[in-house]
């Protein structure tokens, strides 16, 4: 399997695992309570340093931001932030060079908006710009 197939894969199973995850009973009353309005739900991108970091920021600026803001509204992102990391106090790169942080009000939206078309498009423009690698995590915020 080609390697930016490999990766849609894993989106992939990550959405359906989204989708189908249902927590133990202790889990879903402790869910239940930190559930409460304001609670945000994730999907975090974290880019390694890329091969060209010009080209990567060319890219994210003139391509997948731009394909992202276009089917913001249908995957029902209520808030994004992006991160560039800045070189560690000796000037060594950052072992991340970027973070998107997507958040949605509930489990359910953000699985609703992780099965749109818009958030695959999203999710397989990736391989084309993240030329270092990427890792997608689910979360919670706790705080």
């Amino acid at each position: 399997m080609q390697r930016p197939l490999q990766r849609l894969a894993l989106l992939a199973a990550l959405a359906g695992w989204a989708a189908c995850s249902t927590p133990a009973p202790q889990q879903q009353s402790q869910a239940a309570a930190a559930a409460a309005p304001g609670v945000q739900w994730t999907v975090v991108v974290l880019y390694n340093q890329p091969k060209d970091t010009a080209a990567f920021e060319k890219y994210y600026a003139e391509k997948h931001r731009p394909l992202f803001a276009s089917h913001a509204q249908e995957i029902g992102v209520t808030r994004a932030e992006l991160i560039r990391f800045s070189p560690s106090a000796d000037g060594k790169p950052a072992p991340i060079y970027r973070e998107a942080d997507l958040r949605w009000d509930s489990q359910e939206a953000r699985d609703k908006g992780m099965a749109t078309a818009g958030f695959k498009a999203v999710a397989g423009d990736l391989p084309v710009f993240a030329t270092g690698g990427f890792t997608v995590l689910l979360g919670q915020k706790t705080n």
